[in-house]
């Protein structure tokens, strides 16, 4: 039996050359017989971290075909909030194959899978998704898309050079509020946009915290090992497992992670931002194991060109970001009956527009209620289904999804930003961003040091971390595409 633990990157890609040499969409009558199927057929989708949102992302997949199933965790039960979810999950569709393992199901069913859904937890959404696409697989992949600038770079590049159809889990992408506020604002509803606040109630899991001192046993079903996957070993504790990954820096991005690929997609979306230029961030006390339980970050765009039927101009523009309970001021003249735990504020020239989490329910302070033409496509099934109507489409001809990896890729550097922006408060300054090049420009060798010493790493080694995680032996990624 292989050693699938040790696997490496070249052991794997040449593993699945052939399905990687092999994958193009081409007429059903060219390929019906060599027992492919048409791209008009079922997709063969494998689900991996099937027992939290992955649960409900199959079930908007359940018309195509479910071969394959993986997940670390088989516990049958217990105390924890989400354990005991794999199971009835595996009854839900008992003709696909089980794996804790998702290297072990790529090169047993490689060249059968046409697609993945990805919703692990947040550590190891970058190397589940690339290795996928590396294959030439459609990719799904829940929020936040990835846990570093890095690894969006990346996932942006391979599905670009692959011209596989994906998609990050972020589902108000595609509902009508984001497509509202994208045309009320390129039609001067607002005017000009000076400055731009979003926020959320989260975290609601425990954070600031400082890692477990005991050791506890692993509960039987889980394999603890294929869970830490890259990131550094730790002794088991349900501290970590079931679900309050999230309130960890190695696993999770905290709430702002969480919550901001639904919250500021509309921002990145209407505003068309780049990367940012400078980003600052303050916080409640955090540790070096665990996010803050409350955030304030400031990212600062600059001006873009715009499209000429656009109304307004893209100048350099401040984005705000508040959690934990923390919240921007609200506009004068907000509605008395409308509250909202989390959402965004458009400051423009002439009005404010206001809307909840995923773009929903977005109004002007005014009152008035814009009457504009719809310019942009609507998406009339769910945002899964979506996808899947991108898979069978020939990528030459290809309708992108609302959140395309050409578009959430960049987006989700700009949320990690916010974290690395939040984790490097204590050198007390702006940070200047070359995006490009992936480098902070104004942070001396003297800070590192210092940074390394607060966190425990050796220099060298923090500042590669803070831009690409430094994987433990026998994971990796493909090679960023030039």
């Amino acid at each position: 039996m292989k050693n699938y633990r040790k696997i490496n990157r070249r052991n794997f890609i040449e593993n699945t050359a052939t399905a990687v040499a092999g994958f193009t969409i081409v007429p059903a009558n060219v390929i019906s017989g060599l027992g492919h199927k048409a791209p008009s057929d079922k997709l063969n989708i494998a689900g991996i971290g099937i027992g939290g949102m992955g649960r409900g992302n199959l079930q908007r997949m359940a018309g195509e075909n479910i071969v394959a199933l993986c997940d670390v965790d088989w516990s049958i039960g217990g105390s924890g909030r989400r354990s005991g979810r794999v199971p009835p999950v595996f009854e839900t569709y008992p003709e696909a194959k089980r794996y804790h393992d998702w290297r072990v199901m790529y090169d047993e069913m490689g060249k059968s899978i046409d697609a993945i859904m990805c919703a692990t937890p947040d550590h190891t959404h970058a190397i589940i998704t690339a290795n996928a696409i590396a294959m030439g697989k459609h990719a799904f992949t829940q929020k936040p898309l990835t846990h570093s600038v890095y690894e969006s770079r990346l996932l942006t590049k391979l599905a670009d050079k692959y011209k596989v159809a994906t998609q990050m889990g972020n589902q108000g992408s595609s509902a009508e509020g984001v497509r509202l506020i994208c045309e009320w604002i390129w039609n001067g509803e607002i005017g000009e946009v000076e400055k731009i606040e979003a926020y959320t109630n989260r975290p609601i899991w425990p954070q600031g915290l400082t890692a477990p001192a005991e050791t506890e046993s692993v509960p039987e079903g889980l394999d603890w090992d294929l869970f830490i996957g890259p990131a550094k070993h730790r002794p088991y504790n349900s501290e970590y497992h079931p679900w309050v990954w999230r309130g960890w820096w190695d696993f999770g991005t905290g709430a702002l992670g969480d919550m901001a690929c639904h919250v500021m997609h509309p921002i990145f979306a209407a505003m068309k931002l780049t990367y940012p230029t400078k980003v600052t961030g303050s916080s409640s006390p955090f540790t070096i194991d665990s996010p803050p339980n409350a955030e304030i970050v400031h990212l600062v765009f600059p001006a873009r060109q715009k499209p000429a039927n656009i109304k307004i101009n893209f100048s350099e523009i401040q984005v705000s970001w508040y959690d934990g309970g923390l919240k921007p001021q609200l506009p004068d003249n907000w509605p008395i009956d409308r509250v909202q735990n989390s959402g965004v504020i458009f400051h423009g020239t002439k009005d404010t527009l206001v809307c909840g989490e995923y773009g929903t329910d977005p109004i002007l302070i005014s009152g008035r209620v814009p009457n504009v033409p719809k310019t942009l496509r609507r998406v009339e099934t769910t945002h899964e289904e979506d996808w899947i109507r991108a898979c069978k489409e020939n990528p030459e001809n290809r309708i992108p999804c609302a959140s395309d990896f050409s578009e959430a890729g960049p987006f989700n550097e700009m949320v990690v930003m916010g974290v690395l922006a939040t984790r490097l408060q204590s050198l007390n300054k702006v940070l200047h961003w070359n995006g490009m090049n992936m480098a902070f420009t104004n942070i001396s060798d003297n800070e590192m040091i210092r940074l390394g010493r607060e966190n425990s790493i050796p220099a060298k080694e923090f500042a590669s971390e803070l831009i690409k995680h430094n994987y433990r032996d026998g994971w990796s990624l493909p090679d960023m595409p030039s």
